[in-house]
């Protein structure tokens, strides 16, 4: 029976839903049409493009998951619960890691710091980048297979096979917490390192704006100040959202009632929707993108009034 809090829930969850994909599809559509238009993409379009596509498929697959929860739950056999897992799991991982790494790469164009090492960091920006996706893939391969033991090892119980001992059961899942811990923490304080970092660095170039007795509003205190709202805000809805997983994780009975079965993944959308209408506001060219699409719109609007 359909109460009017899962009628509430449900009509909040499909707004955050289309909204998401919306503002997603649309980081993606504008990066690929002008990366078509100059035959090249720069390397922030690049990153902002598969943080969008990410985030795409992770709306579908948080969506489906909760349409075979709470509408359909007959057609949630185990198979297809390890599915979506894998499927939420490595979408998950992308979108964090791949955000995480725009935050490394605004630590690395835009701060200033004399150390030798960051120098020879800030010089292959991209190969950092790079190595740092393919480290994390280790994290995400090792989960999706314990993911898949686990479901076989569920199978054969269910079957009557009891041969599987329940240590070996045990000992998957606190792989499978720690692995999920470690993959998203480590993100987490990596992004606020280049969040502190950033303000460091913008210290110092005020303090050198001020002894030289120069203005501080000039381009490279914007730019700064744009990197670390940028990063911030990445920080607050991922500790948001980090917090809301772990909940679900280790209160595993609250997610079968009905108040938090209906509202963990109503709030988990926040986070790949909200913060990809942050990327378009700093980032200009997506901006004034957006802009021209809201001016068209209106134009129609009142065209056919």
């Amino acid at each position: 029976m359909i109460t009017l809090l899962s009628t509430i829930f449900s009509v909040l969850g499909i707004i955050q839903f289309v909204l998401g994909n919306f503002a997603n599809g649309f980081i993606a559509l504008v990066n690929c049409i002008d990366w078509v238009k100059r035959q090249k993409i720069s390397s922030t379009d690049g990153i902002v493009t598969a943080v969008a596509v990410s985030r795409i498929v992770l709306l579908y697959v948080m969506v489906i998951h909760w349409y075979l929860i709470l509408l359909n739950p007959a057609l949630y056999s185990l198979k297809v619960r390890t599915i979506v897992h894998v499927a939420w799991t490595i979408s998950n991982h992308y979108s964090t890691w791949l955000a995480t790494s725009l935050s490394i790469f605004y630590l690395l164009k835009i701060a200033n710091f004399s150390s030798l090492t960051f120098l020879h960091l800030k010089l292959r920006v991209k190969s950092v980048v790079l190595m740092m996706l393919l480290g994390a893939s280790f994290i995400l391969v090792l989960q999706v297979v314990i993911i898949s033991v686990s479901g076989t090892m569920q199978k054969s119980e269910y079957e009557g096979n009891f041969t599987q001992k329940t240590k070996l059961r045990d000992i998957l899942w606190l792989s499978h917490v720690t692995l999920f811990i470690l993959g998203n923490l480590i993100p987490f304080i990596m992004s606020l390192t280049s969040f502190l970092l950033l303000i460091f660095s913008l210290w110092k170039h005020l303090r050198k704006m001020q002894l030289n007795g120069k203005e501080f509003q000039d381009l490279s205190t914007k730019v700064h100040i744009k990197a670390m709202q940028a990063v911030i805000s990445f920080l607050l809805l991922f500790a948001f959202y980090f917090l809301v997983l772990i909940i679900s994780i280790w209160s595993p009975k609250k997610l079968h009632e009905e108040p938090f079965l209906l509202l963990f993944p109503t709030v988990e959308v926040i986070y790949p929707s909200v913060h990809s209408f942050i990327l378009i506001w700093g980032n200009r060219k997506l901006t004034q993108a957006f802009l021209l699409f809201l001016w068209q719109l209106g134009c129609w609007l009142k065209d056919r009034k």
